[in-house]
């Protein structure tokens, strides 16, 4: 295969016992297309002889799915690592066994702020269930991990999380963007700002020194800043873009396949298990095009002039689509494009050219070509 996936994301129902008010899939109630235990059996063979490393069970809420630790169970026997999303509220001493039993990998319970502004969020009493299920689940052994969207609800309360968080015992922490679509999009007051990404990566940088807990930041989180450069390397050996139909997929309640169960537009789903088997749908010439084809000319604003382009290809796709509502946008989110967007703002308060062009002459010296090409902007603006 040319594009050899490694993991996947299934979301297993969209049936889901609370209504988080930053939930991009307004999830609510199980729908009939979802697939039964034999079709999710079926399913899992696929996976299977895709020879994937782990695969990512979601919803909605997981664990309302009765024979989740049957799924578990059979891709544990194929070989195939299964880590858990839920929100803690089902989690008792004998489905944790059940997990256990089946083999279960990582279970990640989401914790969004503390405890009034996690039940805000999400439901009373939910960040109790959670700090309970927690304990549980060390009781059992099984490795933890805990995600946290991060919006204006909660970003300053950040250090507040990595405290309850370790002295839960949680092994692993993610960071995400909250984005603009499903519940979230109806609280637009929550969404942060660009240069907020900053903050967030300089957290996640410090929290990652401490060692308390192993620090992981979404792929929304990006791009290219040094500190942020620097926990990847160390986790990942670097980053080199979106995984989306290239290393990754998704597969939604229904059995439809995408490249990334983030983006909710129907015109992204590239099959259904149910009509094609997964190797059919991944292997076809034609699927994943939008990802699999899309170079650096294809973006626009200060993305289409980046130096990391043809390596980034503007990061998270579902970022763009939320926020500028194509993948052709630039990125607004990105660190990198702030960064320099800030760097172009600074300029203005520079008049004087020669200072201006010996600027420019050290940063093609230092490979900095796109400061320079900014700084020469800057010259023409003012021979202008």
């Amino acid at each position: 295969m040319k594009y050899q996936p490694m993991t996947c994301v299934w979301e297993v129902t969209m049936g889901c016992n609370m209504r988080c008010g930053h939930c991009g899939s307004s999830c609510e109630n199980s729908l009939s297309d979802e697939l039964t235990t034999q079709e999710a059996f079926n399913l899992i063979d696929m996976l299977i002889d895709m020879k994937l490393d782990w695969v990512t069970l979601s919803g909605g809420e997981p664990l309302t799915r009765k024979d989740l630790p049957l799924l578990i169970d059979k891709l544990n026997k194929g070989g195939v690592k299964a880590n858990i999303i839920t929100n803690g509220w089902n989690i008792t001493e004998n489905l944790a066994k059940d997990l256990k039993q089946a083999g279960v990998s990582t279970v990640a319970i989401s914790i969004d702020g503390d405890r009034d502004v996690h039940d805000k969020i999400r439901r009373e009493g939910a960040f109790e269930r959670a700090k309970k299920s927690f304990e549980i689940l060390k009781n059992q052994g099984i490795y933890t991990a805990s995600i946290t969207t991060v919006s204006k609800q909660n970003i300053n309360l950040l250090d507040k999380i990595k405290d309850e968080l370790i002295s839960m015992g949680v092994d692993m922490w993610q960071v995400q963007l909250g984005l603009p679509m499903g519940n979230f999009s109806k609280h637009e007051d929550w969404m942060l700002e660009p240069h907020q990404m900053k903050d967030i990566i300089d957290f996640c940088y410090d929290t990652y020194l401490e060692g308390k807990i192993e620090m992981c930041p979404a792929d929304c989180i990006g791009y290219f800043n040094d500190k942020l450069s620097f926990i990847n390397n160390m986790k990942f050996g670097g980053w080199d873009g979106c995984n989306a139909g290239v290393r990754s997929f998704g597969v939604l309640h229904n059995g439809d396949v995408v490249g990334c169960t983030s983006i909710r537009d129907k015109s992204f789903i590239e099959g259904n298990i149910k009509e094609r088997s997964l190797r059919s749908i991944w292997e076809d010439p034609n699927s994943f095009s939008w990802r699999r084809n899309f170079k650096k000319s294809d973006l626009s604003g200060d993305c289409a002039k980046c130096r990391y382009g043809d390596e980034c290809l503007g990061g998270c796709f579902n970022s763009r689509i939320t926020t500028k509502g194509s993948i052709y946008s630039e990125n607004l989110y990105c660190s990198f494009n702030n960064l320099m967007k800030e760097f172009r703002n600074k300029l203005k308060q520079f008049n004087d050219k020669d200072t201006l062009v010996n600027k420019a002459y050290n940063c093609i010296e230092l490979g900095s070509y796109q400061e320079a090409q900014l700084l020469m902007e800057r010259i023409i603006e003012l021979n202008n």
